[in-house]
């Protein structure tokens, strides 16, 4: 089809509104909005299916701006489109309390897929979109899962390590579904890609076994953008490339193909000059009321595929309720009713690492749990995400629950979390030292709230012969200082699987912090973990009655250490208190009367963990813990030498307390 006069009107009206809020804003990338308009227009204009006015129906194509400095781009279709963003949001571009921040948001504005900014996550996050589509067609049928996943991205998200690792693992799956279109604009922020950047795109990709369509120079050819897309559809059984040379500010005559277009204003004369060259008036922030006609009718376009759409789910519900119930789950990230009970149990005293008692409790659970899918860095066995019985995904059989993520420990990251807001719960798995490694795409889901279960096995200088490149200390703590990650480090089987219930039933991403060594099964736990997990830190063990002089906190395989230190110190006539602490996040949403309760005011408290000491004084008077790195040598040999014995703990308890024990 011929681009129409109204067509062009709107793609010029939206680089306008890129350029005038940036500028209003004085901080912003106008250069990617500006030369990327056409393609953002074809897509939601000629490609996508989708339903304004029902942002989040679960059938609807996924776009993911992976370049997410580019928002203007994706806040100007928002609201010409009918997402419910006005134009007084995108006059607050960048402003204290917008809708409209430097990068897209999740939960912030309808339409928004998932957070982008930091480069390379947006990509990812389109692999495990897709994932979640394919896994979810093949087990529900297409009749009520059929959609595609498209995904902007640029030179910095195929420059970072996160997109290697996830499109290698989307080709290897034959992701048929997923299509990203590479805006190939030779421009970084230091200046032309070549200073750092000669890569063979094309070649690159196919290696990975994707389908690369070549468009060339056509970023202001509407006609040949939907071909290059349409082609790209057409290919089932690979994800696909739409290869796309663009030039960063055009038409600026003065910033054109510059590293100035793509993150700094124009200025003001600039600005004039562009919009006198597009035919628009010099007003700000011009959009007439025919363009905001024709966007509309755009974003009411896929109102029948909708319907259609519900219906065909309401006959999936009338025919296979049973199915239906659990494809309902699925996309709520719930278990169905009742799931809990499944979980497992465990008798006091028996032995049993963390990781062994997570890999019990997936599997116990998966069966109504349904969205439920887990893996993990090549080391499923290793980390407690294998899921016993269960199918493997794979190019043959997308619908399959285990998850084989290979090497990826950030690509990982990054894919659990599109599969977390696509219709599926996912855990992936790797030793704790190596949490390092996904970093970004641990701290991208906390700020989102995806629901992701990060599962990290092998917590401490306990994993022994591996030494010190394999012995976590700084990590624990440090995770704890993201905001909205509930850290968990369960003392035993038992409060494994509380926290397993509190990351079901709960919202936002969990931490399992897990032992490679069994630990025992603790009778506090058994009695109380499901009442005392949930509020972060509990008591396991009652001091004798007439007093309290002392109260020793543990967390993960410290906090046995502690109740057999506390059964020593208590036949010398101490009245000690044990409490597990497996969740500093959880304790801190708690009430001051009952932080107050489980750990008194004016008791002194000794804080037990194989990590860093640092912070711990903001519960404990003093900490036995691991403040340097650790040694290689058999795991119970390398805790005794950091003082992690029974003697060593009723010697501090007894320091503090201010006598020899």
């Amino acid at each position: 089809m011929a681009t129409t006069d109204i067509e062009t009107l709107g793609i010029n009206v939206v680089r306008g509104l890129s350029m005038d809020a940036v500028q209003k804003a004085n901080s912003g990338h106008p250069g990617t909005p500006m030369a990327l308009a056409p393609l953002a227009h074809v897509l939601f204009t000629r490609i996508m299916t989708f339903d304004a006015a029902a942002p989040d129906w679960h059938d609807r194509d996924r776009f993911v701006l992976s370049s997410g400095h580019a928002s203007m781009l994706l806040y100007s279709y928002l609201y010409l489109l009918g997402y419910g963003l006005t134009l007084d949001d995108l006059r607050d571009f960048r402003q204290w309390g917008s809708r409209t921040p430097g990068h897209p948001e999740y939960h912030e504005v309808p339409g928004i897929e998932v957070t982008t900014g930091p480069l390379g996550q947006g990509v990812a996050n389109s692999v495990g979109m897709a994932m979640a589509e394919a896994n979810l067609r093949t087990r529900f049928g297409a009749d009520v899962v059929d959609h595609h996943v498209f995904a902007i991205c640029g030179d910095g998200d195929l420059e970072e390590g996160i997109s290697h690792e996830a499109a290698s693992l989307a080709g290897h799956l034959g992701l048929g579904k997923l299509v990203w279109i590479y805006d190939d604009n030779h421009i970084t922020i230091d200046g032309p890609t070549e200073l750092s950047y000669t890569d063979v795109v094309p070649e690159r990709f196919r290696s990975y076994g994707w389908h690369v369509v070549e468009i060339g120079e056509v970023a202001n050819d509407c006609d040949a953008i939907e071909a290059g897309i349409r082609a790209a559809m057409a290919e089932t059984d690979r994800p696909s490339i739409v290869i796309l040379r663009s030039h960063i500010g055009w038409p600026s005559p003065k910033y054109t193909d510059t590293a100035h277009a793509h993150g700094a204003p124009l200025g003001a004369d600039e600005v004039a000059v562009v919009k006198e060259i597009l035919g628009l008036p010099a007003e700000d922030f011009f959009v007439p009321d025919d363009v905001v006609a024709y966007y509309g009718a755009a974003g009411r376009r896929g109102a029948d595929a909708h319907a259609a759409s519900e219906a065909r789910v309401a006959a999936f519900r009338s025919s296979d309720p049973e199915r239906a119930a659990a494809f309902d789950a699925c996309l709520a990230g719930r278990g169905l009713p009742g799931w809990e009970a499944s979980l497992p149990a465990w008798e006091v005293g028996s032995s049993v690492a963390t990781r062994a008692a997570c890999a019990q409790v997936i599997t116990a659970v998966a069966p109504v749990v349904p969205g439920l899918v887990s893996g993990g860095a090549d080391l499923t066995g290793n980390t407690g995400t294998e899921l016993k019985g269960s199918m493997a995904m794979g190019p043959r059989d997308l619908g399959g629950r285990q998850i084989h993520f290979g090497v990826r420990e950030h690509g990982m990251g990054g894919v659990c979390n599109g599969m977390a807001v696509s219709g599926l719960l996912p855990a992936g798995g790797t030793f704790l030292v190596f949490s390092d490694y996904m970093r970004g795409a641990v701290r991208v889901a906390a700020l989102s709230r995806y629901r992701t279960a990060f599962v990290w096995s092998h917590d401490s200088i306990g994993v022994g012969e591996d030494g010190p490149t394999h012995e976590p200390v700084e990590q624990v703590m440090s995770l704890r200082a993201i905001p909205g990650l509930r850290v968990v480090r369960p003392a035993d089987a038992v409060e494994t699987a509380e926290a397993w219930r509190v990351h079901v039933d709960g919202d936002g991403p969990t931490a399992f912090i897990l032992s490679r060594q069994n630990l025992p099964v603790l009778a506090g736990t058994v009695e109380r973990a499901a009442t005392g997990l949930p509020r972060g830190a509990y008591v396991v063990v009652d001091e004798a009655p007439g007093g309290l002089d002392l109260v020793l906190i543990g967390t993960g395989s410290e906090v046995s250490l502690c109740v057999e230190a506390a059964e020593r110190l208590a036949a010398d006539g101490t009245r000690v208190r044990v409490v597990s602490m497996p969740s500093w996040e959880l304790f801190e949403e708690q009430s001051d009367d009952y932080r107050d309760a489980v750990l008194p005011l004016g008791v002194p408290t000794l804080a037990v963990e194989a990590g860093v000491t640092l912070g711990w004084d903001r519960w404990a008077d003093d900490t036995i813990g691991v403040d340097t790195f650790g040694r290689s040598a058999p795991g119970g040999r390398v805790m005794a030498e950091f003082g992690f014995t029974v003697d060593n703990v009723v010697a501090r308890a007894g320091e503090l307390l201010g006598f020899t024990a």
